[in-house]
């Protein structure tokens, strides 16, 4: 298959106009991959439909309108019958509950991967793709490649998933003339270069600053205004990457340009430093879901700071956590209960850091076995902490 008769098949098909948003500021979208099961073959090779529309369920309450999922290769190879009646159900399990759904290519045929001679089984399986869901109304984009700008080296590595995308992105457009299509690049150069193959732009940002975000978020709506193509970011957000969920998102949102977070539930790969939800529907940090919401804490300088003993509380916490520590016959019952209280106030006042609520421990702590020398040690601790914030009288 000849590289140039790709790309005139590419071009012709975007000519015939597939069916491109102008906008795309209102997409707030995630990232999904099942969190039983370790990387994104797993999610389709062991499929679970009842935790697949439990997770849509979390998202669906953060009122998320897109979702971004991979595909592999080696899943659709493993079992095609099974893949597809997975891909059908997940499409429409989104599509139930008000997402749209952009599959992307996370592997490809290792042959293509190689040479031009494997790009015929890349080609088979698009149109296997095309032909399970290219009429499901809850398919909103198809995502060619994932990153093919990254990692940048070897430089010949780089170029050939480079071609591979483009060639990717050709053989949707061949295939599906109406869903817009695109390639998530790492970085808004390797946007800019894989343009001209693509219906709608899209990039990732991770970056570690407000000002490089908003250079980054600039350069990409400047580059689309050109191009006369919508853009968005289809990856945000990572707690070890200096880029905070509520950051990142504020940002995007302050500059009208759509997004996807990495990623909703915090899975095996990545969920020491991603993910939103653990599988019970309890969250990692509520600020990530409220920054989803559009509600962001106020980091100006108008900000009120909590007093937490307005009312004398810490006052007569630490008064009664000072009394229970000094009893020689102290009941486990009643210094967990002073804890208990002594906890509330920390977090409520915002007066600790959350990596370890004290909440969380105290409540740890009553499910085990009555330790009461870790009990006096946790309560002076709490009552050292809450001590500067006494009023004076």
């Amino acid at each position: 298959m000849k590289r140039i008769a790709i790309c005139a098949l590419a071009f012709a098909a975007m000519a015939a106009g597939a069916d491109v948003p102008k906008d795309l500021s209102n997409v707030r979208g995630f990232n999904y991959a099942s969190s039983s099961v370790r990387g994104h073959t797993e999610t389709w090779t062991k499929y679970n439909a009842v935790e697949v529309e439990r997770d849509l369920g979390y998202a669906q309450r953060l009122n998320f309108n897109q979702v971004r999922v991979f595909i592999t290769y080696e899943a659709w190879t493993a079992d095609k019958e099974a893949f597809r009646k997975n891909l059908v159900h997940f499409v429409r399990a989104a599509h139930q509950r008000g997402m749209g759904v952009m599959p992307t290519i996370g592997s490809m045929p290792r042959e293509a991967l190689q040479a031009d001679d494997g790009l015929p089984l890349a080609r088979e399986w698009v149109q296997d793709l095309v032909k399970t869901i290219g009429t499901e109304p809850g398919l909103a984009f198809w995502d060619a490649t994932n990153e093919p700008d990254y990692p940048p080296t070897p430089a010949e590595r780089m170029k050939r998933r480079m071609e591979l995308a483009k060639d990717m992105a050709g053989f949707f457009h061949e295939f599906d003339k109406k869903t817009p299509v695109t390639i998530g690049y790492a970085l808004v150069p390797g946007m800019e270069e894989g343009a001209d193959a693509v219906d709608v732009l899209s990039f990732h940002d991770y970056s570690p600053s407000r000002a490089i975000i908003r250079a980054n978020i600039a350069r990409a709506k400047a580059f689309a205004a050109k191009a006369g193509k919508p853009v968005f970011n289809t990856e945000i957000g990572c707690v070890a990457r200096s880029n905070p969920y509520d950051v990142t998102i504020q940002e995007h949102m302050n500059a009208n340009v759509g997004w996807y977070i990495w990623e909703l539930m915090i899975t095996p790969a990545w969920g020491d430093v991603h993910g939103v939800f653990y599988p019970d529907g309890t969250v990692r940090d509520p600020s990530i879901a409220a920054a989803v919401l559009g509600l962001f804490r106020n980091r100006g300088p108008n900000v009120v700071l909590e007093n937490p003993d307005r009312e004398g509380a810490v006052t007569r916490a630490v008064a009664s956590g000072k009394q229970w520590l000094a009893q020689p016959d102290a009941t486990w019952e009643r210094g967990l209960s002073i804890a208990e209280t002594a906890a509330n106030l920390l977090e409520a006042g915002e007066l600790v850091a959350m990596r370890e609520p004290p909440t969380r421990t105290v409540d740890l702590m009553g499910q085990g076995r009555p330790d009461l020398p870790a009990l006096r040690a946790l309560l002076q601790k709490y009552i050292d902490l809450l001590e500067p914030y006494q009023r004076k009288q």
